[in-house]
């Protein structure tokens, strides 16, 4: 929240999880206990460019106790006279005041875990078991693609040994019926065709 024309931070919301505040270039001048109350576990605080003027305004964050790093630049508490001691004296946890610590040296230009790294590795970590897992699903999805096409080709290969077994019983029958005399064949295919033989019917009118 910078450059945000904020008076205090009353209106936080309850965040016990966050750990890095940017308030910089606000007017903000006191109320810092709401800090205490509703970021529990902060561990970064950026106020420079806001209206604090007294050491005694920042004693809420006595209650933040992993504040680690403190920035006040362009506020007018930094112009009192032993202003770094009484801050380090006042706050025992912290570790660097305005990017320094107690013996004047320098933070270091990022801490992974108060930007955010850690949870973007998490983040990153848990995008490739996901896709793993997408993958495993792809390959048991072919697996049973596979199968299906598999399945299909014996059904096929079943019908077609089905007919070929049909052909081979008409072929032995059209066999059996050239082994016939021809008389005998006449006979049977006009029995096959519900027909009688004109021999048996002129018998029938001699009768």
């Amino acid at each position: 929240m910078i450059n945000v024309n904020l008076l205090s931070v009353s209106n936080l919301p309850k965040l016990n999880k966050l750990r890095k505040l940017e308030l910089s270039d606000n007017r903000i001048s006191g109320g810092l206990e709401v800090l205490a109350e509703r970021t529990p576990n902060l561990t970064h605080l950026n106020l420079s460019g806001n209206k604090i003027k007294d050491i005694n305004t920042l004693e809420p964050l006595k209650k933040l106790p992993n504040l680690h790093s403190l920035d006040l630049f362009n506020c007018e508490v930094t112009m009192l006279i032993n202003y770094r001691e009484s801050v380090f004296t006042l706050l025992p946890q912290l570790t660097y005041l305005d990017g320094f610590d107690a013996d004047d040296q320098e933070a270091p230009d990022s801490d992974p875990e108060a930007d955010g790294d850690g949870l973007e590795d998490e983040y990153e970590n848990g995008e490739e078991g996901e896709e793993e897992d997408d993958d495993e699903e792809e390959d048991d999805l072919d697996e049973e693609v596979i199968d299906d096409e598999e399945d299909e080709d014996d059904d096929l290969e079943g019908e077609e040994e089905e007919d070929g077994e049909e052909d081979g019983e008409d072929d032995e029958e059209d066999e059996a019926d050239d082994d016939l005399p021809r008389g005998e064949k006449r006979k049977r295919n006009l029995e096959d065709e519900g027909e009688e033989d004109p021999e048996d019917e002129e018998d029938d009118e001699d009768d």
